[in-house]
């Protein structure tokens, strides 16, 4: 395990925190702007949000975990119902190559999303979009968007990659450790980036895993083990998993409440986000602190 030190810019920290949601800054008035964002100040009877999904086509975690979490917040906020709509993008291998070519199907992806007038949507491979360097989720962001507007389907965009550096700075941590699924080379990616934005990685563990299904397949438990590897000395949090096909719901809470240390992964990330653009109250049960309402 090797320890890294932050080295971004205040240009980089000022642009990235330009592109923070509004509900990190939390409180009513940002929850009620970002209703009338996403059409629903208008509508207030209708309780179902549509949410688009960009997959990997090998992804099976984003469409579980979400829907997980989402499904416990239905039950202890009765009110809002929220329902799925996904579209892949083929990748089979975790490799620079094959995160290349998936991205070049962003836009096919986003057309067929428009047709079903989704309320929100999300991206959904982290690694992909950091792999094409600082700050693209930005990029990766205004593309879906664009296509969207162009169909007429105008709607908020969040990338899992984006997701995560919000949810870091909603928790108000400037340090972290951070567990990844991908071999070292990739894990080293998502450390710059993290970096970049201006986020320190005090360490981080590679698990190894370069077939993405085999990702989907890891025993979430085997992270109430993992964490403790980490050298948590300076770590203000910790990104239990970066990756949003590595399962890691059921051990948030788990981690959370052993380590003493705020615990956030990219699904719960996406999740945050999400909540936050379609204007409601960012709460979901034990998915740790990012998602208790006051974040």
């Amino acid at each position: 395990m090797t320890n890294h030190a932050g080295s971004a810019g205040e240009t980089e920290r000022a642009g990235q925190a330009e592109r923070a949601p509004q509900a990190e800054r939390a409180g009513q008035a940002e929850r009620a702007e970002g209703a009338e964002r996403t059409g629903r100040a208008d509508r207030p009877g209708r309780a179902d949000h549509h949410i688009g999904l960009i997959v990997p086509s090998s992804n099976l975690t984003m469409e579980t975990e979400l829907p997980r979490m989402l499904r416990a917040r239905e039950e202890a906020l009765p009110g809002d119902r929220f329902v799925f709509h996904s579209s892949r993008m083929r990748m089979q291998k975790v490799t620079p190559e094959q995160l290349k070519e998936m991205n070049a199907q962003t836009e096919r992806a986003a057309l067929e999303l428009a047709d079903a007038r989704p309320d929100i949507v999300a991206t959904a491979c982290l690694v992909a979009i950091m792999a094409q360097g600082p700050g693209h989720h930005c990029a990766a962001e205004d593309e879906i968007t664009a296509v969207l507007d162009g169909q007429g389907a105008p709607a908020p965009v969040v990338s899992s990659a984006g997701a995560l550096l919000a949810g870091i700075g909603a928790l108000g941590a400037k340090r972290v450790a951070v567990i990844t699924p991908y071999m070292k080379p990739l894990t080293e990616t998502v450390v710059n980036y993290i970096e970049d934005a201006g986020t320190e990685v005090v360490d981080s563990l590679s698990l190894e895993v370069p077939d993405n299904l085999a990702v989907a397949r890891l025993d979430p438990h085997g992270l109430r083990d993992h964490w403790r590897r980490l050298d948590l000395t300076r770590a203000d949090a910790i990104v239990l998993s970066a990756c949003v096909q590595m399962p890691s719901l059921s051990a948030v809470q788990y981690v959370e409440d052993a380590s003493g240390l705020p615990v956030l992964t990219a699904a719960t990330a996406t999740t945050y986000r999400i909540l936050a653009e379609l204007g409601l109250e960012t709460r979901v049960p034990d998915a740790g602190a990012l998602l208790n309402g006051d974040c």
